[in-house]
This record gives structure tokens, C-alpha cells and sequence, in this order.
């Protein structure tokens, strides 16, 4: 296969399918959605298959069984997908949307309406539900869309896409709003990072180093997050319960997603109640505590932390934690090794959860709630395609409006300027 060739015939294709879904509109869109959410239940067994395809190939391949987890596609998840889709169409349509539409002196009036991006290419890792996900979200919004997910999820992205494609032809909608790259030469990556006459904008979903290489090699606008290293600070006028319970929901609901607890710190007047508290429920979990010289004295059982864990994304029941002074030291330590993710004050002091709220520089900032909040879904936004560390052009979950953008209109009658 001439891989330089192939790509750019997707991306040719991708470009005339995103000029009609612009134009759609929103009832073809939602039909097309609830079509596949049918056809993908129609086609269990067919994507359960192709999934054992996949499964086979990765263990034969020695891939961990984290990563089979996130690969195997079950009855149940196959449902979450429709069910996904099926809420994406249900959400209100941004797309033509025109606001702040406002007369001027000269007569024409002036506002701003909301439009797609165009042509958003997807590399991801492993979960083949991404597939459907990212491509219903993008086409609500109006975009075509290149996926390329990862090699071990071929065959089951493949059959997901056959699915998404008899949906968008049902519903007379261009079946190239949605391609997924059938080839596992990593140089259809970098072909992909390198069409930006095709290609407005790429969004990366997987590890570090898949990110780090689309952020170096990309020719268009990249929306990403590197690491999920997320704090929860205790401070000394917090309610110890909610303190508490905060805490161990952020570290242990889920271990790992980005918006996991990765470090806890403390205030010093507040640590000796709230760790007799919570060193037992870590250990009961078995998570792994690594802490500084002041907390290892009130639980001498855990490890000694370096600076490397302070800058650490564990993903796994593993956490630092460090005893600070008060607030100051909080937020300087959150600017020195977080990565503006997502990050939580827990107090009863609302002045000094407003100075957090303003001065910490994270894409989520929270009071008195988990961060494992920091979810599309959660924030009411239906779905989300990831979520942007960035601060252009979105931030946080990234829903229908990031993965849109807007242009002046303006209406006149025969207005002329003189």
C-alpha cells in the first residue's frame, strides 16, 4: 500500500463530506445517531466476534491484562455505545446557532455564529467504544472525522465503523464523515499529522507518549492533556467528614482514568485528625501512600516520597501525599508539579475557596467535590471527546461546542460604509 496516497484520498474524501455536514440538518444528523445505535445492537454478535478477533491477537501479543480490559467489548458495553449515541441526539444542536446579534449605528447588525471545526482527525489506544463515541459527537456537531485507533482494536473498530457508516447512508448523510484508517503502519500517523489542508484540528486519546509524539509532529491545532496529576487539598477549615470522604472517592472510585487523585495534601492543623482517618482506609484498599517527612511521622508505615512522585500520574492505587502549611503552600505546590488538570479544595472558608478557585490554573477547579467529577457526562455536557489541559481553543471535557468554533455574520440591506 502507498501510504502517502491512501492518506491523502481519506483526507480529500474527509474535506467534501465536511462542506454537506455543515449543512445538515439537525434531524438527519439525530436520525443518523439513533440508526446506529439500532444497527449496533442489531450487530451484537458480529462485533463481539470480531472483538475475540482482537482479544486473541493481543494476548497471543503478551498485552497486559489492563489493556485487555479496556479492549474487550462486552454485551454491556456495546449497549453503552448505543445508549451514547442516543443521548448525543437528544442534546441541543449548536450548529447555525447565531448570538449576540446586535444593530449598529451604521445599520447592520453584527453577531456570531456557531460552526464546526471541519475535519477533526482521532488517534486513540486500545477501547474500541471510542470509536463510536468520538464519531457521534462529531457528527452532531457537524464535522467529518479520520479515526485511527490503535492496531490491537483493529477488527473491532473496523466492524463499529461498518455500523456507523450504514447509519449515515440511511439517513442520506455522506458515508466519509466517518473513516477509520485500515492499515497498522504507524507511517499513516504521520501522514495524518502532516494534512493539514485536510485536517483542522487532531485529537489524541492514549498514553504519554502517543500524546507527546501528535504534539511534536502535528501541523494543526492539537487539543490534548499530557498527565491527569490531580490534588486534593484539605484544609484546616474543612469539615473533616466531607474531608474524608471526598478524599478516598477521588483516589479509590476509579484508579485509572485521568481524573483520579494522584496527590493529597493536607494543612497542618487539620492532618493529624484527618490522616488517623484516612491512612487506614488507604491501607484497607491497598493503596500504596508515599508522603513526606511530616505525614510518614503520623503514618510511619507508608513510603517516603521523592520528587519524582510528586510529578508522578500513577494510574494505579498508588498516591503522594504531602503535609503543607496552609493554602499558599497548597497552591504553590499544585503550580510547581500539577499539571492543570483538575484540582479540589476541601473547606468551609469561602474566601479561601474563591482565592483557589481563582489563582489555581487548572482546566477543573472544584470545592467540597471529588474529582472524579471532571467528566463530560457529569458536567451535563452528554459526552465528551476528551479533555483539553489547553487554554485554546477548548478547555476541560471537550463536548459538542469545543468541537465547534464561530465566525462573524453580518446582516445588512443594502448597506454601504461611507
Amino acid at each position: 500500500m502507498d501510504i502517502k496516497n491512501y492518506m491523502q484520498e481519506i483526507g480529500k474524501r474527509a474535506r467534501r463530506a465536511a462542506r454537506l455536514m455543515a449543512r445538515a440538518e439537525t434531524k438527519a444528523k439525530n436520525d443518523a445517531l439513533l440508526k446506529i445505535a439500532d444497527i449496533i445492537l442489531a450487530q451484537q454478535d458480529t462485533l463481539l466476534q470480531a472483538n475475540q478477533n482482537d482479544i486473541h491477537a493481543a494476548s497471543e501479543n503478551g498485552l497486559d491484562a489492563a489493556m485487555l480490559d479496556r479492549l474487550e467489548l462486552t454485551r454491556k458495553r456495546i449497549e453503552e455505545m448505543a445508549d451514547g449515541l442516543r443521548q448525543v441526539a437528544e442534546l441541543d444542536d449548536p450548529i447555525g446557532k447565531i448570538t449576540e446579534l446586535k444593530q449598529r449605528p451604521t445599520g447592520i447588525k453584527v453577531g456570531q455564529m456557531r460552526v464546526p471545526l471541519g475535519v477533526i482527525g482521532i488517534i486513540y489506544e486500545a477501547r474500541p467504544n471510542v470509536t463510536a463515541d468520538a464519531a457521534g459527537l462529531c457528527l452532531k456537531s457537524g464535522n467529518a472525522t479520520i479515526l485511527r485507533g490503535g492496531s490491537e482494536a483493529m477488527q473491532s473498530n473496523l466492524a463499529i465503523a461498518s455500523c456507523l457508516r450504514q447509519g449515515l447512508n440511511a439517513a442520506g448523510l455522506p458515508v466519509d464523515a466517518v473513516q477509520v484508517i485500515e492499515t497498522v503502519d504507524r507511517d499513516a500517523v504521520g501522514e495524518l499529522l502532516r494534512m493539514s489542508e485536510y485536517v483542522d484540528v487532531i485529537v489524541p486519546r492514549g498514553g504519554k507518549g502517543l500524546i507527546e509524539r501528535v504534539s511534536a509532529e502535528a501541523r494543526m491545532p492539537v487539543i490534548k492533556h499530557l498527565d491527569g496529576i490531580c490534588h486534593v487539598y484539605i484544609d484546616d477549615r474543612a469539615d473533616l467528614d466531607k474531608a474524608v470522604k471526598i478524599a478516598y472517592n477521588a483516589k479509590t472510585q476509579r484508579y485509572g482514568t485521568c481524573n483520579t487523585m494522584e496527590c493529597l495534601l493536607v494543612a497542618e492543623g487539620i492532618a493529624k485528625q484527618a490522616l488517623e482517618k484516612l491512612g487506614p482506609m488507604f491501607k484497607k484498599a491497598n493503596v500504596e501512600i508515599r508522603g513526606c517527612d511530616r505525614s510518614r511521622k503520623l503514618l510511619p508505615y507508608i513510603k517516603s516520597a521523592t520528587e519524582d512522585d510528586y510529578r508522578t500520574e500513577y494510574l494505579g492505587p498508588i498516591m503522594s501525599l504531602r503535609i503543607v502549611d496552609g493554602l499558599d503552600q497548597a497552591i504553590d505546590h499544585i503550580e510547581k508539579y500539577g499539571s492543570h488538570h483538575t484540582d479540589c479544595i476541601v473547606t468551609e472558608d469561602k474566601d479561601r475557596a474563591n482565592r483557589f478557585l481563582r489563582e489555581v490554573d487548572s482546566s477543573s477547579v472544584m470545592v467540597n467535590a471529588s474529582t472524579r467529577f471532571a467528566d463530560g457526562y457529569e458536567y451535563g455536557l452528554g459526552a465528551e471527546i476528551g479533555i483539553s489541559t489547553d487554554k485554546f481553543h477548548a478547555r476541560g471535557p471537550v463536548g459538542l461546542e469545543g468541537l465547534t468554533s464561530q465566525k462573524y455574520v453580518v446582516i445588512g440591506d443594502g448597506h454601504i460604509r461611507t
